[in-house]
């Protein structure tokens, strides 16, 4: 018997072995994040984490261009950019035949079938359903011609009926989908290469039902690593066998086109076979693993960029040795504190926000937590497109000035509460990292000088995200990054009908900002729009719905064995484009 055992024992240890190197067979991608996502559910992407996780697995019609900039829509799982009537209401797309979704028990003996435009109308539906809340629903809300009616129709029944027909909302046929807008909107493009419109299957839906969002099932690129996603600290994934025939781009920005970024042009995507998702939510963890080269690329810690980056330009000679490389940023988002406005004691004390706004000194902020290099914000519009305004200076951003301080009393008490009496301890609520820990405690600080108390609570990352849906927080540290090039997609945070759970999670509703808002966001592009933009960026700088943080650079660092990497605002299904050079990486790790 015991003989037998020892035998069992090294049967299994040869047969795990050979396993685990058959299924990291060919190369692999190591990457590594910072929060834990809510699941695999396109509809509940609704932060970079899941989004990019969700567009490993499922597409959309159209996608961004990964080589060119400006940053250019292209099609994806439609045939060509769709045909758009003359009074830019209607959109017909053609979707790509013979596309099939990944093989799966939910389908006819486990073969995943044709993706057909039902699959648009059905996904887009789910959606809009009422009973599933969807976390997207903000991006077509009063977009499609009879959604809103149907959506509201089935709040009032207990079930709602996916085939009843939306005027707006159709598949003429098995593979052309045509969306009828109920207003001019600009932007609906984009929202079309955004993960929450992306194609699922109502089979796979409806056999696993609320456990649908641990079961990805989509036509991308990548499947999930058994067919089951698990809230464990890694998440792995392997090359979808069924993937269609696509093809790395032949065309490319000057800029990128001169550093040999067209060198897999015309190869089959996607270029790797294997992707390792590693959970690790605190900055040095992150970075000691790429150090000795488990992760392919990270952004530099803040209290590592003086070593990394000492002039903040250049990477230093140790890092260059090891052939690692420097990439920055400049990144189209803006980090910010917001108020509930829910709450009385904000939303109908504009003085006592602009005061709290006063006191928080941002340019230490800047050298406290980006190293300096981030551009503080005066409103809520990034650089780099059109409505931010580079010489604008907000009447209400703090310096840590003396005056500053004493006008922040002023207005304090000119709201009721003189020195700060009256005002009660204020919550605020961030993700449970040492650098939002520290962030919060930082912003405790700045009130302190005013006479405000404020108790930091960490959370997990959904956790908080569920805080701010149910609007059980008072303030809250968080980021936004853009979804698509456009200002309207910042501006729309702040729209009183976009209120949690719609993407304005502070609440803030102005009957001025919403009005402009009304009327800029069906405006196509144009200097009448852009002024537009700009008088609502001045609005929301007097108003101060938030107190407004930076505008982010990126520093990313990554190993020179990783080939066709970019630094971008929108990197859902980027993995796909990515490759390793498996010489060169078992060189350099002799190095590390």
């Amino acid at each position: 018997m015991k003989t037998l055992s020892l035998l069992f024992v090294i049967f299994s240890l040869f047969f795990m072995s050979c396993t685990k190197k058959e299924e990291m067979k060919g190369k692999t991608l190591h990457l590594a994040v910072s929060s834990q996502v809510k699941g695999m559910d396109p509809i509940y992407a609704n932060d970079r984490y899941s989004g990019n996780e969700v567009a490993r697995v499922y597409e959309g019609l159209l996608q961004y261009h990964y080589l060119k900039r400006p940053y250019e829509l292209v099609p994806n799982l439609a045939e060509e950019m769709p045909k758009v009537s003359d009074d830019g209401l209607t959109y017909t797309f053609k979707v790509k035949k013979g596309v099939v979704f990944q093989d799966d028990p939910a389908f006819p003996e486990g073969k995943g079938r044709e993706l057909v435009a039902a699959d648009f109308v059905y996904s887009i539906k789910r959606l809009a359903d009422p009973k599933l809340q969807g976390l997207g629903w903000w991006l077509l809300d009063g977009k499609i011609k009879g959604l809103n009616e149907w959506r509201q129709k089935y709040a009032e029944l207990p079930k709602t009926d996916y085939d009843e027909e939306v005027e707006g909302l159709k598949a003429i046929d098995r593979y052309t989908v045509q969306f009828k807008l109920s207003k001019q909107f600009p932007q609906f493009l984009y929202s079309l290469a955004m993960p929450f419109t992306f194609a699922v299957a109502r089979e796979v839906v409806e056999k696993y039902g609320d456990e649908f969002l641990n079961h990805p099932v989509g036509t991308g690129p990548f499947a999930i690593k058994n067919g089951v996603f698990k809230q464990t600290k890694k998440i792995h994934y392997h090359k979808n066998p069924t993937f269609r025939e696509k093809l790395y781009p032949c065309e490319a920005h000057e800029d990128l086109k001169s550093k040999g970024f067209l060198k897999d042009c015309g190869k089959r995507l996607p270029l790797v076979d294997h992707i390792v998702v590693n959970i690790i939510e605190e900055t040095q963890p992150r970075w000691l693993n790429f150090e000795k080269g488990k992760v392919d690329y990270v952004t530099v810690p803040k209290d590592n960029f003086d070593s990394v980056i000492p002039d903040a330009k250049n990477l230093s000679d140790d890092y260059k040795e090891k052939k690692i490389e420097l990439l920055i940023t400049p990144s189209l988002d803006v980090t910010y504190i917001a108020f509930n406005h829910d709450i009385a004691l904000f939303k109908n004390n504009k003085k006592l926000r602009q005061a709290m706004s006063l006191a928080y000194d941002i340019q230490e902020l800047n050298k406290k937590f980006n190293n300096n290099q981030a551009i503080p914000a005066q409103s809520i519009i990034p650089p780099g497109i059109a409505g931010y305004m580079e010489n604008y200076k907000s009447p209400y951003r703090g310096h840590g000035k003396q005056e500053e301080i004493e006008q922040a009393k002023k207005l304090l008490a000119e709201a009721g509460f003189p020195g700060g009496k009256g005002v009660p301890t204020l919550t605020y609520d961030c993700p449970n990292t040492t650098v939002s820990r520290q962030q919060g405690e930082y912003f405790k600080l700045q009130m302190a000088k005013i006479g405000i108390n404020v108790q930091v609570i960490q959370n997990p990352w959904p956790e908080l995200q569920k805080k701010i849906t149910t609007r059980n927080v008072m303030t809250y540290g968080i980021a936004w990054s853009a979804d698509y090039p456009d200002a309207e997609n910042f501006l729309q945070l702040l729209y009183g009908p976009n209120r949690a759970p719609g993407a304005n999670g502070s609440g803030f509703d102005n009957p001025e900002f919403n009005k402009l808002y009304k009327v800029a966001s069906v405006m196509q592009d144009g200097p009448e729009r852009t002024a537009l933009y700009e008088k609502m960026n001045r609005l929301a700088a007097e108003e101060v719905p938030w107190i407004f943080g930076v505008h982010r650079q990126i520093f990313v660092v990554k190993h020179g064995w990783l080939k066709n990497y970019i630094s971008t605002d929108f990197e859902a299904g980027m993995v796909q484009y990515l490759n390793i050079d498996k010489e060169q990486k078992s060189k350099t790790l002799k190095m590390l």
